[in-house]
């Protein structure tokens, strides 16, 4: 009881409406006076914007990522080769690389048009879990979300405590891959403990995956096998280490 608040809702309030009316102010707005002109407007604070971006093109990237892996794996469309390939390939030729540059592609659009980040999302997952392993489930999903949008002050009273389970089933779903952890290598064990740990208290995928890369480098290090840790794995810990000391400034 009292968990629905039915006397917030207006139905003369529709997001998809609104949206259309204002295009004309969002759209290109990110290259206006106010939008990344003025980030480089004042010098002395180029260095931090820089750091900044790098920091939240980390944040995109890995989340992106680590969303694709494991959704992946779920549906058995990336191979372990895909995976692999990421490191090492030139141009598009895996599944992976083009799903990253759909990605890529579908953020940069989103920002012209002045959308929050257009980019992959976990709770894909649940699509997964009932059978969907093609792109028409995307197709559905997409058009699903462009009905829903007509009917927004309806929907906007659904509260927190309905679609939490759906979450909840989402996560148990994401478990299954631990299964594949060798947890009796702790180089494999003691990033993957933590990098599951720091996604579910941050709440993102992309900084349990630095916690990942950091704690990798660390056991490595204790166990004298740095020389085993590349030098671009080591770049990218110093980024994230980077990322999470400006982020504690901002």
């Amino acid at each position: 009881m009292g968990v629905v608040d039915l006397s917030a809702v207006d139905l003369s309030d529709n997001s998809l409406s609104q949206s259309i009316n204002e295009l004309g102010t969002t759209f290109g707005a990110a290259f206006g006076q106010e939008g990344m002109q003025s980030l480089f407007s004042d010098s002395g604070r180029i260095p931090q914007v820089i750091m900044t971006i790098i920091a939240f093109s980390l944040a995109d990237i890995f989340d992106t990522i680590g969303t694709f892996i494991g959704t992946g794996r779920r549906t058995g469309i990336f191979s372990k080769e895909d995976e692999n390939a990421l490191d090492d390939s030139k141009g598009m030729n895996t599944k992976m690389d083009r799903a990253l540059f759909a990605d890529a592609i579908a953020t940069s659009v989103g920002a012209i048009f002045g959308t929050s980040n257009t980019t992959t999302f976990v709770e894909s997952a649940a699509g997964i879990g009932v059978g969907g392993r093609t792109g028409l489930t995307s197709v559905t999903v997409a058009v699903m979300f462009a009905l829903s949008s007509l009917f927004s002050p309806l929907i906007a009273i659904v509260p927190a405590q309905a679609t939490a389970p759906a979450l909840v089933l989402v996560g148990v779903m994401m478990l299954s891959s631990f299964k594949d952890i060798d947890w009796t290598r702790l180089e494999d064990a003691v990033p993957a403990f933590f990098a599951s740990i720091f996604m579910a208290l941050c709440y993102s995928i992309s900084y349990g995956i630095a916690a990942g890369f950091i704690f990798y480098s660390i056991v490595k290090v204790v166990k004298g096998k740095a020389r085993e840790v590349s030098l671009i794995l080591w770049v990218i810990d110093l980024l994230f280490i980077l990322n999470f000391v400006i982020l504690a400034f901002l």
